[in-house]
């Protein structure tokens, strides 16, 4: 008995969960990846567009996706101490957050209009940017309600579905996509609308795979998933105390994101392709990752629910080196195949300002590489914190660390006026600071005072 209870939270204990989350979240990368992709054959201002109305929305929707990822703690932490009835209740006080919190999505629009009219941008891209946004906002619904299914899933440890989900997502945007942006048989060419349109679908799809399997028989035997819906005081109150730190630490930190989109885009449409093309290969190495975090939280909130210490650090560990054999290939891929991936994103129809980017997209994809090995640290010790609890100090530290970087790029970009390599480099050079304030935190066992 001693044996089995000293192998919770090995390698292959997190991989069970990792890998299937670490798999779903490339196929949603993959979803928006394909987006700019297919959008970069139209031209380069539009594939500019799609990566920062897209990071607007998701912006948008980053208070109440937090607030629900929290959720993902709270039934690991009632599935770990047995309490299988309100796993399900969670999940309804998660789906409530979803319903209400959509259509007060729309009154942020005019924020997001001024925040995307930033800086000296591209006049297509401007125009394209804004309307890419507003048919995205008005598909959150289905974005938000297919996260709260997820987070279920993945706080009892069945991150297959998810990950089968994701997989019916993709194949059905990528399709969409590629009928949509460039108009094949009966259907119109739509370009930068029929790639929004193809991204709600394909949120839709996985929604619809996530609630067929919640609602299934075998998930209602198991934890009454139909009899779940009402209002449950104690665990909404403990969601929203919680979920909240979460939920505004995502707000702000992908505020933050998207000012250093904004930050490049605003010097003309050069860099603005070069730093597009670059985000773009950033978000396909860091995207999966949060897979990994997902799985950090869910094995930690459960080990903590079940008192089970040992196996809370064993995991996180464990998480820490998965990450790191996943980042040990794209770090390879971003040294030694820059221009590769670069010319991924050439136009058909060859322009100067891809031309002009390319060398600085090979220099910001290369340079890149020397923080991807240090992400896998950030997202397991972020994620084994939230699981535990610590979610507020979590929130004040990458709140804060997010938000110098941005300082500290616009003092370099717009007030010594350094020029976007040294601005880029800054960057790299801070963000590799991040992942050991982390560490030290989780070190420190203070986070263990969290734990009601």
């Amino acid at each position: 008995m001693k044996k089995q209870k000293e192998k919770k939270g090995g390698i292959r204990d997190v991989l069970i969960v990792a890998l299937p989350m670490l798999l779903s979240m490339s196929f949603d990368t993959l979803m928006t990846f394909t987006d700019r992709l297919f959008l970069a054959r139209v031209g380069s201002e539009y594939m500019n567009a799609a990566l920062s109305g897209g990071i607007a929305q998701i912006m948008a929707l980053t208070f109440f996706s937090g607030l629900i990822g929290y959720s993902t703690a709270l039934v690991a932490q009632n599935f770990g101490a047995g309490r299988f009835d309100n796993c399900a209740k969670v999940f309804t006080q998660a789906a409530h957050i979803a319903f209400i919190g959509a259509p007060l999505l729309l009154l942020i629009r005019p924020f997001a209009y001024k925040l995307l009219s930033f800086g000296e941008m591209d006049a297509i891209q401007a125009d394209a940017q804004k309307i890419y946004f507003d048919i995205l906002i008005y598909g959150s619904i289905f974005s938000l309600l297919r996260h709260s299914f997820s987070c279920f899933f993945s706080g009892i440890g069945e991150t297959k579905i998810v990950m089968q989900a994701a997989f019916v997502g993709m194949l059905v945007n990528v399709s969409l996509n590629y009928v949509l942006i460039f108009g094949i048989g009966p259907f119109p060419e739509l370009g930068i609308r029929g790639a929004a349109y193809g991204t709600i679908i394909g949120n839709f799809s996985s929604f619809a795979v996530l609630a067929l399997v919640y609602f299934s028989k075998k998930n209602e035997r198991r934890f009454s998933t139909r009899h779940s819906f009402g209002w449950h005081r104690e665990l909404s109150l403990e969601l929203l105390r919680k979920g909240s730190s979460s939920g505004l630490e995502m707000f702000l930190n992908m505020l933050a994101f998207q000012m250093l989109i904004l930050l490049f885009h605003g010097l003309g449409s050069t860099v603005a392709t070069a730093s597009t093309v670059m985000f773009n290969w950033d978000m396909v190495s860091f995207v999966p990752l949060l897979g990994l975090e997902v799985a950090a939280m869910s094995l930690v909130g459960r080990y903590v629910g079940a008192k089970n210490f040992e196996a809370a650090h064993r995991a996180t560990r464990s998480a820490v080196l998965l990450g790191w054999a996943y980042s040990t290939v794209i770090v390879f891929g971003f040294v030694l195949f820059p221009h590769y991936l670069v010319d991924m994103f050439r136009p058909e129809v060859a322009t100067a300002a891809f031309t002009e980017a390319r060398p600085l997209a090979i220099f910001m994809v290369r340079l890149a590489s020397i923080y991807v090995a240090m992400e896998a640290i950030l997202v397991v010790y972020a994620g084994a914190l939230r699981g535990a609890g610590d979610t507020f100090w979590v929130l004040r530290v990458m709140v804060f660390l997010n938000w110098l970087t941005v300082f500290v790029l616009w003092l370099a970009l717009y007030v010594f006026d350094l020029g976007p390599k040294i601005g880029w480099l800054t960057v790299v050079l801070l963000f590799v600071s991040f992942p050991f304030v982390l560490y030290l935190r989780f070190r420190s066992g203070k986070w263990k005072k969290a734990v009601a």
